[in-house]
């Protein structure tokens, strides 16, 4: 492969990913800015293309994704847009390519795809450590009880032996009475 360098770095396409509807989906926005292309453009292209985007491809965002996406993202405006943006899956982003015949589109198109591929290694990644570790807490978790019981029999080995505690008051330590009584008759 050697080292070329990319059009667009991975990390800036991977912020640009977001999950609506349960979906990983990049905005019509986004992808203009990434094709270097009005966002008008690239709806206008999508629109005259309509069979190839079915509803698993791209979606218009409604109120409701609206709302969570600017809570998500910390976005206050879509900058002075008439109407809501358009979500593309990954699907839909590889069919961009076929519909914006550029260049750039084609090769923008493979590092979008190469960044849902990296972002889906690290999210597998992420999975196969969250159950690694849940079993190591598992594991280690049987053995805490065990160690516990190990510790304090130790320390109950090195603590000293408990001195009797002395009694308070007045105490005669006498074996035999000290005065006799006589019998005087």
């Amino acid at each position: 492969m050697g080292t070329k360098r990319q059009i667009i770095p991975t990390g800036r396409i991977v912020q640009s990913i977001h999950v609506l509807r349960g979906q990983k989906v990049m905005l019509d926005g986004d992808l203009a800015t990434l094709y270097q292309v009005p966002t008008g453009h690239l709806n206008r292209a999508v629109k005259r293309n309509s069979d190839r985007f079915p509803s698993d491809f791209m979606f218009q965002l409604n109120a409701e994704d609206a709302r969570n996406l600017k809570c998500q993202s910390g976005i206050s405006s879509w900058g002075g847009r008439r109407g809501l943006p358009y979500a593309f899956t990954e699907q839909g982003v590889a069919m961009l390519s076929s519909v914006l015949r550029s260049e750039r589109a084609v090769k923008v198109n493979i590092a979008i795809m190469r960044a849902f591929v990296k972002l889906r290694e690290t999210l597998e990644t992420n999975r196969e450590l969250a159950r690694k570790f849940a079993e190591l807490e598992k594991h280690v978790g049987k053995h805490d009880e065990e160690i516990a019981a190990i510790i304090d029999a130790i320390r109950q080995l090195m603590a000293p032996p408990e001195k009797p505690r002395r009694e308070i008051g007045f105490h005669v330590r006498e074996k035999a009475p000290r005065y006799r009584a006589r019998n005087h008759r």
